[in-house]
This record gives structure tokens, C-alpha cells and sequence, in this order.
């Protein structure tokens, strides 16, 4: 199973991502975390020095640059999966498509340079309002977590995504351990079936 945490950013996908690992491991299963972008590799870097102002790449180069740093995984991906290990991801292929649609992409076409990526078992958004996110965190925010504008259309487009079957959409602007329980009862039975 490939789990994937979606939101806004101090949406509590890093903290309920990490609980349920604890979770999983404790039901005896091998958990892979997984937290995207990663700014450790190449393209992680490049990405990195973008989000700080140091690159001025287009909206069309960003997406491609988040797609080809989750790329970068893909042969660990796939042989984790096959090998039966549960993948918790913190931001994955929802992201370029939230993101993209909000800076005016198509989201067809976002989804298209995504086909070889194995898609995610269960997408669950932590839903929060960009005037949270802000709240949440102050100072150190990137050229996205600044914008409100663009963060408004990033949640309605995560929002209509999460109209999905295989999403989960849970009210980030509750308490963590609500939040947590909620995260528990839509996967911990997924789980067990699989």
C-alpha cells in the first residue's frame, strides 16, 4: 500500500504521517517513509534554491522538477511495494496537480507526466484554510506559503480531488489527536485487508 498525506502546508501531514508509521510498525508491518519534495537529491536541490528565490523557473519547469524528484524514487517505490512494505508519503502526486492547477496548468496534462509513477492506494487530505497555514507558521515561509491567493486555489483544487473513491478528506483544523483518530479509522481497516 502506497499511502499519500495531502495539504496545505502546517496542515499536520509530517506529524500524522509519522503516527502512522508508529501505528503500522507496531501492527508488525515494514513502513517506508517517504517525503517529497526531498531536497537531498539533484533535483531536490535545484528545487530547493527555486523555492528560495536563487532560480526563476515556470510553473510548467516546477511541476517538472517535483515530478522528476519523486521520479528519482520510483525504482524504490516499486520494489517496496512489490515486497509487500507499506509506503507512508508526506506530499505526492496530488501535490503537482493542486499546485499546477493553482499557477493556471492543466491538470490533465499534470496528471499525464505523472503515468509511471505508482499511484497512491489512498490519498488523504488534511484539509485546512490557507489563513491557518499562515497562522501555523510565521516566519521562514517559501514564495508559495506567502501567497493566500494562491493557496485558496490550491485547497479548491486538493478539495476537488479529494471527491475521489480512493481519497480521504479530514478536517485538519481539529485537534491532532481527533485528527489522528480520524486518520486511524479510514486506514488501520484498509490495512487489514490488504
Amino acid at each position: 500500500m502506497l499511502i499519500a498525506f495531502e495539504g496545505l502546508d502546517q496542515s499536520g501531514k509530517e506529524t500524522q504521517a509519522k503516527h502512522l508509521r508508529a501505528r503500522i510498525e507496531h501492527a508488525g508491518r515494514k513502513v517506508r517513509p517517504l517525503s517529497f519534495p526531498d531536497y537531498e537529491t539533484p533535483v531536490g536541490r535545484e528545487i530547493a534554491q527555486a523555492l528560495a528565490g536563487e532560480r526563476d523557473f515556470t510553473p510548467e519547469v516546477m511541476q517538472l522538477l517535483y515530478v522528476a524528484n519523486r521520479c528519482e524514487y520510483r525504482q524504490k517505490i516499486e520494489m517496496w511495494l512489490s515486497s509487500g512494505d507499506v509506503i507512508v508519503c508526506d506530499r505526492y502526486r496530488a501535490s503537482s496537480v493542486a499546485y499546477g492547477e493553482a499557477q493556471g496548468l492543466d491538470g490533465a496534462w499534470l496528471n499525464s507526466i505523472q503515468q509511471f509513477l505508482p499511484p497512491a492506494s489512498v490519498t488523504i487530505l488534511l484539509d485546512i484554510a490557507p489563513e491557518t497555514a499562515v497562522l501555523r507558521k510565521s516566519a521562514g515561509r517559501d514564495r508559495y506559503e506567502r501567497d493566500l491567493s494562491l493557496l485558496t486555489r490550491v485547497r479548491e483544487s486538493y478539495r476537488r480531488q479529494a471527491e475521489r473513491p480512493d481519497w480521504v478528506l479530514i478536517n485538519g483544523e481539529a485537534s491532532k489527536d481527533e485528527v489522528r483518530a480520524a486518520v486511524d479509522a479510514a486506514i488501520l481497516p484498509k490495512l487489514a485487508e490488504a
